[in-house]
């Protein structure tokens, strides 16, 4: 996935520790810290399909992650490309979104002179997807500069209407992220769940569906249970990170996401629930404790 400058900094440490770390081969947690954060979860209830984004555990290699999520009962990764699917593959772990046919967060689906790359990137990566046996995979809506919405709007239904019958014949859902544009991503277009919606509406594909990531849709707009119980049957994946400062989803941020997790099970969602927060922990026993809390919490 291309990422922000806040992602880009954690792949670099995720390019160093993946040469420097041990892989734990033997399936043993980093410590007794860890494995103390595991235990206290119990059996999951298995009401909400729980992953983790890759980039926000960036300094553990892929192998460690794996290892990690599968103690806590977790068993998927989001933002996972196809270079790394056979590690996924390796521990039995799901690609929950798939990532890597994007050109990056800025250059995307409203801007025509991108649609020629973007198009070609696509068609091939619905195949590996769907050749991988996943489902997912993720897109951008990209920066306005200057464009109007209604404009925008038409230009990504031009474009993502040419990939959409190879999506649908694979299987593969194509899920637009939300983003917000106040404090992580100025002139991101998909930045409020109205424009996203209407894109839905005038695509009118199961295959197509907003990835609405909770985080940057209460910095934009708020009424988050609200937005789902309305509009639920467009939103085909949900981020969570703690507001403001997408840290620990806990008591120290304003969102309460047990209350969240509640609703997206009680519509019925099949879906994946990702932890998306950036841990304040300095170590990794504190950041699998970090992570082992999140899942506690949305575990309704």
């Amino acid at each position: 996935m291309a990422q922000s400058p806040q992602r880009r900094e954690l792949l670099k440490k995720l390019a160093a520790s993946a040469m420097g770390a041990s892989v734990l081969g033997s399936g043993a947690l980093f410590s007794t810290a860890a494995t103390g954060a595991s235990s206290s979860l119990g059996v999951l209830k298995g009401n909400i399909r729980h992953s983790v984004s890759r980039w926000t555990y960036g300094d553990l290699s892929l192998d460690e992650l794996c290892v990690l999520i599968k103690s806590l009962g977790v068993n998927a990764i989001d933002l996972v490309g196809p270079e790394d699917w056979p590690v996924l593959k390796k521990h039995g772990v799901d690609s929950s979104m798939c990532n890597g046919a994007e050109l990056n967060l800025v250059d995307g689906w409203s801007e025509p002179k991108f649609h020629p790359q973007l198009i070609e990137r696509y068609l091939t990566h619905i195949d590996l997807v769907a050749d991988a046996g996943y489902k997912n995979l993720i897109c951008f809506s990209g920066n306005a500069r200057g464009m109007d919405r209604e404009t925008a709007l038409q230009n990504a239904v031009n474009g993502l209407k040419q990939i959409l019958p190879k999506a649908e014949a694979r299987g593969v859902v194509l899920q637009m992220e939300l983003l917000n544009s106040k404090v992580d991503h100025s002139d991101y277009m998909a930045d409020k769940s109205a424009w996203g919606i209407e894109l839905c509406q005038r695509l009118n594909s199961p295959n197509f569906k907003l990835l609405y990531d909770i985080y940057h849709m209460q910095i934009m707009e708020g009424d988050i249970i609200r937005s789902i119980k309305d509009n639920h049957q467009y939103f085909g994946h949900y981020h969570t990170a703690g507001v403001p400062g997408r840290h620990e989803i806990d008591e120290s941020q304003e969102l309460n996401y047990a209350a969240i997790a509640k609703a997206i099970r009680d519509i019925g969602f099949t879906g994946y629930l990702a932890q998306e927060f950036v841990p304040t922990q300095k170590t990794k026993e504190g950041r699998a404790q970090s992570l082992a809390q999140a899942v506690r919490i949305c575990d309704v």
